[in-house]
């Protein structure tokens, strides 16, 4: 489905008007919401920073995916800080956003492979001549312990 927004900013009002349509017939779009934001509510989301303002502008009748929502703030955000700008269009279709959750996954897919060829590199098998319940051997180091040490430390408390 195609989707279009169009975000306006009524200085009169001191409102963000967004509305969405949708491509609902071949060619022809349809409005299927419209929302009205005050622009010093939105000002003070935007003040607690970009998911704050996503949040703001997410409502029960108009709840965009995160990618569209992202896009939304930002033109948003240059509609609140430029005096100049009375109106930005935004175009989404979503097989553009279904083919690029099907290439996180093929991504994601790849890494899971990768992961299974480190498991293997890492296993706890080893070959060697040692056999559960056997003493083991006289081991060659530069660590001596003194015969007059003790091993055992007692706790004091």
């Amino acid at each position: 489905m195609k989707q279009k927004f169009l975000i306006q900013k009524s200085v009169a009002d001191a409102q963000i008007v967004i509305r969405e349509n949708a491509e609902l017939d071949k060619e022809l779009m349809s409005l299927l919401c419209e929302e009205r934001f005050d622009v010093a509510a939105l000002e003070g989301a935007l003040a607690n920073g970009r998911e704050a303002l996503i949040a703001a502008l997410r409502t029960r009748n108009l709840y965009p995916p995160k990618a569209y929502a992202e896009k939304i703030a930002d033109a948003v955000q240059a509609l609140l800080n430029n005096a100049d700008e009375d109106a930005i269009e935004l175009f989404f279709d979503d097989l553009d956003l279904l083919d690029k959750e099907r290439q996180e996954a093929a991504q994601a897919a790849k890494v899971d492979d990768e992961a299974d060829d480190i498991d293997e590199l890492i296993e706890d098998e080893f070959e060697g001549d040692f056999e559960e319940g056997q003493d083991i051997g006289k081991i060659n180091t530069s660590i001596k312990i003194a015969d007059d040490d003790s091993v055992d430390v007692d706790e004091e408390a």
